[in-house]
This record gives structure tokens, C-alpha cells and sequence, in this order.
């Protein structure tokens, strides 16, 4: 059995919000290999933080973030509690997506926020180019839907990288936080505004 960093279980425990038996359980099974430990405890905080992702978030924050007077942005965040809603790490989380919007300016909160007219112009855009590239007829249909899924995930908020950690998206970042504090977090909507830009 690899020694295990006692160092390396409480960075395990505080990136994912796991108990310290679970954490040193998953460095021990990843033979002392920080970032095997760290993918499967994501996994199973990921698990975690869908079973929480069914109960209700009716509390939450409205954060804001200001870029030099030129780019402003509004972010609205639930959790279940008021407790959570004043929480440092909640607030912290708040600030980082406002922060994230105002630096990659996603267009959607998510693909299942994408209107429809726009999917369908997009599918038919993709499949044109799919056809005149010369692409097998069989494969087109799984081309174009994996190209539909790399432009709007540049788009979609859960699915960009997150600012402060590229290894990572915006929902995984969620998903970690929902695991620490144990309750559901939901970002519901966003507004972005950049001075002299017209909508």
C-alpha cells in the first residue's frame, strides 16, 4: 500500500466535499495518484450532488460583478437554506460565475435553454458543410451532432470551461460545491452587460 500524503487527503476532502475515510480510501485505491483519486471522487461527488439536485433550492443570492465600469454582470444562484445563502463558500461560488460570465459572455444557461429555430438553423448550417466537405452520407447525422455539441458548449454556461480551473466546466465546478455544502445549488439565470454594445 503507497504512503499515503495526510496533505493529499485534506486537498482530496476540500476539492470535493467527501469525509477524510472516503478521501484516503480513494488515494489508497489510486495507489497515492492525486489526480486518479481526484476523477473518482469527482465521480462519486458528482453522484452525491445529483441525489441532491432532486430537492427544491427556493433561498439563494443575486451576485454581481463589475469589470473596470465596462462590463457589468447579474447572476441569480439558489440553494435550499438561508444558512447556505450566507455561507462563505456559497458567496465565494456566487462571485466566481458572475466573475465567469463577464469573462466568457455565455449566450445560454445550458443546450436545453437553446431555442429550437436556433438548433434547427444550426443543424442545417452543419449539414450543408458536412455534404460539401465530402463526408460519408452515413456519418453525417453523427458529424453534425458533434459539431452542434461543440458550438453551443462554447456557448451554454454549464458546459464552458471554468475561468479558474480549464480541467473543469462551469457544472462540474457546481457539482463539486453542491458535494461540500451538501445542499442543491442552482444558477438560474444571467444578464451580461458591456458598455456601448447594443442589443
Amino acid at each position: 500500500m503507497a504512503d499515503i500524503d495526510v496533505k493529499e487527503v485534506k486537498r482530496l476532502r476540500e476539492l470535493t466535499g467527501v469525509g477524510i475515510t472516503d478521501a484516503k480510501k480513494a488515494l489508497v485505491e489510486a495507489k497515492g495518484d492525486f489526480d486518479k483519486a481526484l476523477e473518482a471522487m469527482r465521480k462519486k461527488g458528482m453522484t452525491k450532488a445529483e441525489k441532491r439536485g432532486e430537492r427544491e433550492a427556493l433561498s439563494g443570492v443575486i451576485g454581481t460583478y463589475n469589470h473596470d465600469g465596462r462590463i457589468g454582470v447579474l447572476v441569480e444562484v439558489s440553494c435550499e437554506t438561508d444558512f447556505v445563502a450566507r455561507n462563505e463558500i456559497f458567496t465565494e461560488f456566487v462571485k466566481d460565475i458572475a466573475m465567469h460570465v463577464a469573462a466568457s459572455n455565455p449566450e445560454y444557461l445550458s443546450q436545453e435553454a437553446v431555442p429550437e429555430e436556433m438548433l434547427a438553423e444550426k443543424r442545417t448550417e452543419f449539414t450543408t458543410k458536412a455534404k460539401a466537405d465530402g463526408k460519408p452520407e452515413k456519418m453525417i447525422e453523427n458529424i453534425v451532432e458533434g459539431m452542434l455539441k461543440k458550438h453551443f458548449a462554447e456557448r451554454c454556461l454549464l458546459d464552458q470551461p471554468f475561468i479558474k480551473d480549464q480541467d473543469k466546466s462551469v457544472e462540474q465546478y457546481t457539482k463539486e460545491k453542491i458535494a461540500k455544502l451538501g445542499e442543491n445549488i442552482l444558477i438560474r439565470r444571467f444578464s451580461r452587460f458591456e458598455l456601448g454594445e447594443v442589443s
